[in-house]
């Protein structure tokens, strides 16, 4: 997880004309970026979901690394997708396993603990950078969150501060879910490998909800955005050719996997002619339309 978390840059005002390059300086302006898209979901006709935080966390930084980004907006449905969808998994999961726990890792600007109908008992617990928290908690200061909400501040590349976080979950929850938005497609494959490893060794830990690339997704981002989170020192890393059978050995299963490209056309967030290339897909040999499902996804997973 070095790459992710070491960085400690602070932020500093937007200049106009200035380079993509430059705008995007630390992990923090990646957070702020993905919110931009909650924003403008939120604010249009028929938003699949709520975020009335959104442009406040993503500021003016936010919005002008998404208008110097290639086709900035016209790739916000994949991350519009995304959010609606672990907003679907996560409320379902915590209602049908009854669980009392949720771990956010690298939660960055994530506003759930305040925008989702959770139930009041329940503990959300957001781990990241004290830099990421501390402007978080500037940005919420005076709103009031559904459930019992903790900020814990950390740097999960450290093995001993990760320690002392997951000892901390293991003594308190009783059943925990653990989130991943975002996160693992920045991560070495051998750190994700760690990671898993870790999370299956904390008992209450029961279930874990990621979203998940291919190696094809890996390709193809990389050529388009390189540049500019490289910039941010968050180049991609993580694209499993074995998909969700990469944490097979660490002791996870899959339970449920859906296809981005799916789930876009069915919350009507698809790019043009999306819904075509799904049909599509109908016609293409079973191992072929399973990799194309498996192309881009959101995953929960199982302790077993």
């Amino acid at each position: 997880m070095q790459g992710v978390y070491r960085h400690d840059r602070h932020d500093r005002p937007v200049r106009l004309g200035e380079p993509m390059t430059s705008l995007i300086s630390h992990v923090s302006d990646t957070a702020r970026w993905v919110a931009t898209y909650r924003a403008l979901e939120t604010e249009s006709r028929n938003p699949n979901f709520r975020d009335p935080y959104a442009r406040r966390l993503a500021g003016e930084r936010g919005f002008a690394i998404l208008d110097a980004l290639p086709d900035g907006r016209r790739w916000a449905w994949p991350l519009i997708t995304r959010t609606a969808v672990l907003d679907e998994m996560i409320q379902r999961t915590i209602s049908e396993h009854q669980v009392d726990t949720v771990l956010n890792l690298a939660a960055g600007f994530d506003a759930r603990p305040w925008r989702l109908p959770l139930p009041s008992p329940l503990n959300w617990i957001d781990a990241d950078l004290p830099v990421m928290l501390d402007e978080k908690e500037q940005v919420m200061a005076g709103e009031k969150p559904a459930c019992h909400y903790e900020a814990v501040r950390v740097d999960l590349a450290d093995p001993v501060a990760r320690a002392g976080l997951f000892q901390h979950i293991g003594q308190s929850a009783r059943k925990a879910l653990v989130l991943t938005e975002g996160l693992l497609i920045y991560l070495a494959p051998e750190d994700v490998a760690s990671l898993a490893r870790d999370l299956a060794l904390v008992t209450p830990i029961r279930w874990w909800i990621m979203d998940l690339a291919s190696p094809e997704l890996l390709q193809r981002m990389e050529k388009n955005w390189a540049p500019v989170v490289r910039a941010g020192n968050a180049p991609f890393r993580f694209g499993p050719a074995e998909n969700t059978g990469f944490f097979a050995p660490f002791g996870w299963r899959e339970v449920e996997f859906r296809s981005t490209l799916a789930e876009a056309v069915r919350i009507k967030r698809a790019f043009p002619l999306g819904g075509l290339v799904l049909w599509l897909t109908r016609f293409a040999p079973p191992e072929k339309r399973e990799k194309q499902r498996r192309f881009s996804g959101y995953a929960l997973l199982e302790r077993t």
